[in-house]
Parts: structure tokens; C-alpha cells; sequence
């Protein structure tokens, strides 16, 4: 079987993992139209563990797929579909032979995750679980993890998940930007290097004059081998500030390339509108020339 048509595409396990890990007040995982993802190996593997809140798919008496008629999949926004280690979208195996049946009633692509449950659980073990039910209130109650920016060495969130001994650790950070007013004593028997960039979320606080600085401090610890987490209080505006402008600098991408790029780790990510136009003046500052245009309704 062969799948050329839009509705089947192949995800890296960090998409997925941006996408578990997404929230606006709380994790989006808790709404019903948000995400479907489906195990698509045996009962005995799936029992063993899976990732976190997959349901396990359906076979007939002789191998077909069963759509759950308790998921309306043209509502999804997401349908992740992972077997063991499938990393094409060419020849059969149950994810494909399971995508393929759930694209033909999905308004959006329908993902199987590249390198199967193999891969996504040697990166994201902390991800891996036996439970297979789960109330709302459960959902509602997960804990994001800072959305991943460059895999495994540069992520993206909160001051709650920069305090979180378990994601420091399940993330192997080294390193924290705080960009925010608050440089609580909390940091201080935190093991990791922080930088603290005393900004506040106003249209008219610069950011520019710290930029310089913070991309030599990532710089430095990525280069290290270190994992380096930037944050701000909500982890929405000054945080996604400075992410889009260390990808300018250290991978020379435009601004709009960056902005594509951090907004497809974070859906709500929004720097308030002096920060936008700062990152048009680091835009020229980095590439000698500003490539994107900020009046677009996008920035």
C-alpha cells in the first residue's frame, strides 16, 4: 500500500511531543477535538506501555481496521498514529494500514510518527505510561513540559516548568534564561547556570540591548552539549521574543522563518508588538538587511 495523497503524512517525535505538550490555561489534551493518538500495536505491547494518553487501535478477525465510533475524527485537529518503528509512508504495516483508514473521514492530515513508538520512547521515556483511562479532571491536571525548540538542546515555556525539579531533570537542562522581573531566591539551589534578563512585558521595555548577550550565553552551552530552557513568566510573549531571535542568530533564519518556525512549537505564542518590532531591528542587525515584512497581519 502507498500513500501519495495529502491526507497521510509522516511527524517527527518531536512534533509530537510539541503537541502533547501544548496548553492554554491548562493542557490541551483535556479538549475532545484537540488530539487522537493511536497505538497501533499489539494488545501485549500496548499493556506494556504507550504513550501517554494513546488509546489502543482495533482489528478485525482478519487484520482491518476498526474506526472508534466514539471519536469523530472529522473534528480532530490532530490524529497521531504510531505501530513499532514504521518510518515511511511506502509498502503496509498496521500504521499505515490504521492512517489510512482514519484519512478518509479527517478534515486535516492524518500523522504517523517517523521511528514508531521505538524512537519516541528512547527520547521521551518520562512520556511512556501503563494508564489507558483518564477522567477530565485528569487531563486538566497534567503538567506540560516546555515545548522543544531544537531537539534536545534548546526548549521553551514557563517560570512553573523552569521550577520544576522532575523537568529539569527529565530534560537534562543545564541552562535557564529567565527573561522576566522575577529573580526569586527560588533559583538559587537550582543546579543549572541561569541568566537572569531583568525585562518586563511592556510594548515599550527593550529587549534589544539583552539580545547580544543571550545568544552568546546559549550559544556557549548548546555548543557544550548542554540543554538550555528560556522562560518567562507565562511563557508566551518575552520568552518566544528571545527564541525567535537566538534562531535568527544562530541559524540565520529570517524572521518570518523563525516566527513559522517557533509558532508551530507553541500555537499561542504571541511577543507583544514593541518586542515584533525589536525583532524587525535584530532582523537587520543579524542579516544586514530586514527581509520580513512586520505590517502583515501575522506579527
Amino acid at each position: 500500500m502507498c500513500f501519495t495523497m495529502a491526507g497521510v503524512v509522516l511527524c517527527n517525535c518531536s512534533e509530537l511531543y510539541n503537541i502533547l505538550n501544548q496548553y492554554i490555561r491548562v493542557s490541551r489534551l483535556s479538549e475532545s477535538n484537540f488530539l487522537c493518538l493511536i497505538d497501533a500495536r499489539t494488545k501485549d505491547e500496548y499493556n506494556e506501555s504507550h504513550v501517554i494518553t494513546a488509546r489502543r487501535a482495533k482489528w478485525d478477525c482478519i487484520g482491518r481496521f476498526i474506526p472508534d465510533a466514539d471519536v469523530e475524527t472529522e473534528s480532530l485537529r490532530y490524529i497521531v498514529v504510531y505501530d513499532s518503528n514504521s518510518s515511511s509512508l511506502q509498502g503496509s504495516g498496521p500504521a499505515i494500514e490504521c492512517a489510512g483508514v482514519v484519512a478518509k473521514t479527517s478534515r486535516h492530515p492524518v500523522h504517523i510518527l517517523n521511528g514508531g513508538y521505538e524512537r519516541f520512547s528512547a527520547v521521551y521515556p518520562f512520556l511512556r505510561t501503563q494508564k489507558i483511562l483518564y477522567t477530565l479532571q485528569e487531563l486538566e491536571s497534567l503538567h506540560p513540559y516546555p515545548v522543544e525548540i531544537l531537539l534536545g538542546q534548546l526548549y521553551m515555556g514557563d517560570y512553573k516548568q523552569a521550577t520544576s525539579p522532575h523537568i529539569l531533570k527529565d530534560l537534562k537542562l543545564k541552562a535557564l534564561v529567565n527573561i522576566s522581573e522575577n529573580t526569586s531566591h527560588i533559583f538559587e539551589n537550582s543546579s543549572c547556570t541561569i541568566l537572569n534578563i531583568p525585562v518586563a512585558d511592556y510594548v515599550e521595555a527593550d529587549l534589544f540591548g539583552f539580545l547580544e548577550r543571550t545568544c552568546e550565553f546559549i550559544n556557549t552551552h548548546l555548543s557544550a552539549g548542554s540543554a538550555v530552557l528560556i522562560f518567562s513568566k507565562h511563557g508566551k510573549s518575552r520568552c518566544s521574543a528571545v527564541t525567535i531571535a537566538f534562531l535568527l542568530h544562530h541559524l540565520k533564519f529570517t524572521l518570518m522563518e523563525a516566527w513559522a518556525h517557533v509558532l508551530k512549537c507553541k500555537t499561542n505564542m504571541r511577543p507583544n508588538r514593541g518586542f515584533v518590532q525589536q525583532l524587525s531591528d535584530w532582523e537587520l542587525h543579524t542579516l544586514g538587511k530586514r527581509v520580513t515584512d512586520i505590517a502583515e497581519p501575522l506579527y
